[in-house]
């Protein structure tokens, strides 16, 4: 290709990234193909603007060509996979951006709250005590791996099968090209780009973007469980379990005057019911590819895509308008562990399991609490009680010392 029209190309190319001619790309994301259309749309623009640029006019292609000369080298089949795994990348990082800010808002929470006792629910049955921060703690963690997961699946999408042109073989790349346009990309992009070892399996196969699907819907589910959690906690404000202040965003009714509704976390829920729909779609899409090329790319980039987009804003909005505003209520927590007979539990190690149901019983029974029974019972001595029903102690961690093997 002679310089003035690689000229034209480049310059067409820089205008189309500044945001010129949008218009023109015309073709729905969703098409056959496996993204031809797509990939033709952005050849003819360019050629289209190159030929405007070189003194030519629109349509006519006499001076730059959309196959011949803007499509050099290239196929749709190793453009396309390697434009969607840069774009993956870029949406990526923005998602995991804003889960950080979310893990440290839960590490801040887990602080604030930690000196507030609450009682811990196994199937939406009293269990434990525990405290509320180390509810939010764990809520962190639970970010914290997913931001791992995620990080670590994007390593599939530095492979890319550029220079692969339709199937695998190079057919009409010239060996410069083949050898020299990935680390070229990498130097354009900054990221850490290699070319796939076998082109022809990075041709046909989209297992890399499975994965990163899969690690987003895990995300969506934990996300969407913490909201669960959050909904539930708030519930009343004197008919629920009324424990957790999410902040008021908006009336929750247009009939029921002072009605609040958990409603980020309520757009949480559902972003993560998208997410995992398109999950499923992405992993049919991969699987019914067929010999040389998977022609469903297209529904591929385009849920994943979303996915990424939504999850962001969705960690967005979860993190600033109503983690950061959470209150809790701590007499209403305090009064919960009190009455509940769940603490019984605590006591097992000093009066044994069989006692301790006995106590429960009782409790259920009288409607009396736990201590009260345990102290009219002469079971316990007061100061006994008060230690073994240590907030502190009762919710601590106990460190573990393993015996050497002998």
């Amino acid at each position: 290709m002679d310089g003035k029209k690689a000229e034209a190309i480049i310059k067409a190319c820089d205008e189309v990234i500044i945001g010129k001619f949008h218009e023109e790309f015309i073709v729905d994301a969703i098409q056959g193909g496996a993204g031809t259309s797509a990939n033709m749309n952005m050849n003819e623009v360019i050629a289209n603007r190159g030929n405007e640029l070189m003194g030519g006019t629109k349509g006519s292609y006499s001076k730059v060509h959309p196959n011949d000369h803007v499509n050099m080298c290239q196929s749709t089949n190793d453009v396309i996979p390697t434009a969607g795994k840069l774009t993956v990348i870029h949406l990526a990082k923005e998602l995991i951006g804003e889960l950080e800010k979310l893990e440290k808002e839960l590490l801040n929470k887990s602080v604030e709250f930690d000196d507030v006792l609450k009682m811990g629910r196994t199937q939406l049955q009293d269990a434990v005590p525990m405290r509320v921060g180390q509810a939010f703690h764990a809520y962190a963690s639970m970010i914290s791996r997913d931001k791992k997961r995620i990080k670590n699946s994007l390593v599939e999408m530095y492979t890319v099968n550029l220079g692969a042109t339709a199937i695998g073989s190079g057919v009409n790349a010239n060996e410069a090209y083949i050898e020299n346009i990935v680390p070229c990309l990498g130097k354009i992009t900054g990221y850490p780009l290699t070319q796939a070892q076998d082109l022809f399996d990075a041709t046909q196969n989209l297992d890399g973007f499975v994965i990163v699907s899969g690690v987003l819907k895990a995300c969506a589910v934990n996300l969407s469980k913490m909201c669960n959690d959050l909904r539930l906690l708030s519930s009343g404000p004197k008919t629920g379990i009324g424990e957790l202040y999410l902040p008021e965003r908006q009336n929750g009714s247009s009939i029921m005057p002072g009605k609040i509704n958990p409603v980020i976390p309520e757009v949480v829920n559902q972003v993560a019911f998208h997410v995992i729909g398109h999950d499923t779609t992405i992993t049919l899409a991969a699987e019914a590819g067929q010999m040389e090329l998977n022609a469903f790319e297209p529904i591929v980039f385009y849920n994943l895509f979303e996915s990424l987009s939504m999850l962001k804003h969705a960690v967005n909005t979860l993190t600033n308008n109503c983690i950061k505003g959470i209150k809790v209520n701590k007499e209403r927590c305090y009064n919960m562990v009190n009455e509940s007979a769940g603490i019984a539990t605590v006591l097992c190690p000093y009066i044994g399991y069989t006692k301790s149901a006995e106590v429960v019983k009782m409790a259920l029974k009288t409607g009396k609490n736990v201590r009260t029974i345990v102290l009219e019972n002469g079971i316990m001595s007061e100061n006994a009680l008060e230690r073994a029903l240590d907030p502190y102690s009762a919710t601590q961690w106990k460190e573990v010392r393993k015996k050497p093997i002998s």
